[in-house]
Order: structure tokens, then C-alpha cells, then sequence
């Protein structure tokens, strides 16, 4: 498996129009269109960052979050993969703050699909003094987060290879995975399309 492949062909690398200053280090160039292509090894690069923090703890204290529908299932699936608790849709206002709730839970990491959609779990996860890794495309910003993951957080395709590849490098760091990739396909990351009403 090449990641650099993986993370071209799906189209983790396809940023937006819209650059926001923390961004930009890790955009490549800017297509006629005026979309902001993202630089591939340098996504690649803080993937395997990430894959060695995930690999320090234990699964069950990384907290998955994905509040935006494409994230969902890929989020979920990369939860279950590697261990992991996880939240998926809404994220409920005390999850990491107030312990009298049912669905309060204490990880020790937080990882987000997008620090827009996934600000609640953030400022809680900030609060509590956990460290967060987020995904972010060249139009998020990302306050509070310790470590973010430049690549397309909105496409279908793009989040499950994103979250297939960090499958893979999270279980290559702890020596589950010696050699080769999960037995699962990127499409087998990709979220089902809704029903048609």
C-alpha cells in the first residue's frame, strides 16, 4: 500500500476555495478553479503522528467524535477498528464535563472530524485538559486543538480513506497489523448513501 496513492486517488488531498490563515502551510497549490489542494505527504506525515499518539493509550480511552453525517459511519467503523469509544451525530453538552449525566464518559484523547462541526467536544475536551487531534480542510480553523490532520474532511470517499489509512497506521504503531493493510477495503469505509425518501 502506497498512502500517498491512497490519499490522491479518493481525493484527501482536494481542499476548498475558502483558505483560512492556519491553513495555509499546508496547502500545495491552488487549481484554476481556485481550490486549494492540499499537501498529500504532509497530511500522510501527521497521520502517522497521530497513529503514534493513538498507539500510547489504551483503545478504550480515544474518544471518537463525528457530529457531521459523511464522518459517521468511517468514524465509527475506524472507532471499532482500533477500540475506541465513540460519538457519533449529536455530541451531547456534558459528555466530558458533567459526570451526573448517563452518557458522561472520561477518555484520555479526543479525536474529532471537524473542529466547526465538532466544537462542543472540543471546548469540553479543553476544559477537562485532554488533547485533541482534529481532520481540517483549508477552511477550518482550530482553536484548541494539539494536532491537526490537513485532508478533505467533506467528501464521502475522502473521509473513509482518511479514516482507512489511519486504521492501518494505528494498529501498524501498536503491532497489530505486521505487515500489509486490514483485511476491510477503503470502500468498505464508505458511508452508505441515504434512502431516497
Amino acid at each position: 500500500m502506497d498512502p500517498r496513492e491512497v490519499f490522491i486517488k479518493n481525493g484527501c488531498h482536494i481542499g476548498t476555495q475558502r483558505k483560512v490563515e492556519p491553513m495555509r502551510k499546508f496547502i500545495y497549490r491552488i487549481r484554476g478553479d481556485g481550490l486549494a489542494i492540499i499537501n498529500a505527504q504532509e497530511g500522510i506525515e501527521r497521520m502517522k503522528v497521530a497513529a503514534r499518539f493513538f498507539a500510547r493509550y489504551n483503545p478504550e480511552d480515544i474518544l471518537v467524535v463525528a457530529s457531521r453525517e459523511q464522518a459517521q459511519y468511517p468514524a465509527k467503523k475506524f472507532a471499532e477498528k482500533i477500540g475506541a469509544k465513540y460519538v457519533v451525530g449529536r455530541f451531547m453538552p456534558g459528555t466530558l464535563t458533567n459526570p451526573s449525566k448517563e452518557y458522561f464518559v472520561e477518555p484520555k484523547v479526543v479525536f474529532v472530524a471537524d473542529p466547526y462541526a465538532d466544537r462542543q467536544a472540543i471546548t469540553e475536551a479543553a476544559k477537562q485538559g485532554l488533547p485533541v487531534v482534529s481532520l481540517a480542510s483549508t477552511n477550518n480553523i482550530y482553536p484548541f486543538v494539539d494536532l491537526v490532520i490537513p485532508c478533505n474532511n467533506k467528501g464521502r470517499r475522502a473521509l473513509a480513506a482518511v479514516y482507512w489509512l489511519l486504521t492501518n497506521f494505528v494498529l501498524k504503531e501498536r503491532g497489530e497489523l505486521k505487515s500489509g493493510t486490514i483485511p476491510e477495503k477503503v470502500e468498505d469505509f464508505i458511508a452508505p448513501k441515504q434512502q431516497e425518501e
